[in-house]
């Protein structure tokens, strides 16, 4: 090889070996629980909500299988919520038919480097809410927070486990 068919083909691989360590890491979308989807037992008892905003199911084990099953209440309320992409926006003590408590929460995410987010705004005065308060785990780790007292919504998002510490 020449000196200059070398250096061209050098450079090539120099350019090929770079477009793969700068390319970005393709991530899967996680699967959107459905009606009589098999769930995980340690999703057992948390409620999702569908991307529709109306459809709530629930992990329920019947006949020994967990599966999603519709939530027959026409007023949600749990102390575990799974999110898994979209944002789920919740309701707290500061409305009528609250969906979830003030508290201590932990969010768990379900998939490697995942993160979890919550956006909150509580009820201040008649009338008036909060800024948003957001809070975000860092990548694969569990985050401890506090649902705010008077809570009037929370916007919950990532491909997360939520629940409330008893």
């Amino acid at each position: 090889m020449t000196g200059r068919v070398a250096v061209a083909a050098a450079a090539v691989v120099i350019t090929a070996v770079g477009v793969l360590v700068d390319a970005p890491r393709v991530v899967a979308e996680p699967v959107a629980p459905r009606q009589d989807m098999p769930c995980p037992e340690d999703l057992s008892g948390a409620l999702t909500q569908l991307p529709d905003q109306r459809t709530i199911l629930q992990c329920q084990l019947q006949g020994g299988e967990r599966r999603w099953r519709g939530f027959s209440s026409p007023y949600p309320k749990s102390d575990r919520w799974l999110t898994y992409g979209p944002a789920v926006t919740l309701h707290g003590e500061g409305r009528p038919n609250r969906e979830v408590d003030s508290g201590e929460w932990i969010a768990y995410p379900q998939e490697p480097e995942g993160q979890c987010e919550a956006r909150q705004r509580a009820v201040v005065a008649a009338g008036v809410l909060s800024p948003v308060q957001t809070s975000t785990s860092k990548p694969d780790q569990p985050m401890t927070f506090q649902m705010l007292p008077l809570l009037f919504t929370v916007e919950l998002q990532g491909n997360c486990l939520w629940q409330r510490v008893q």
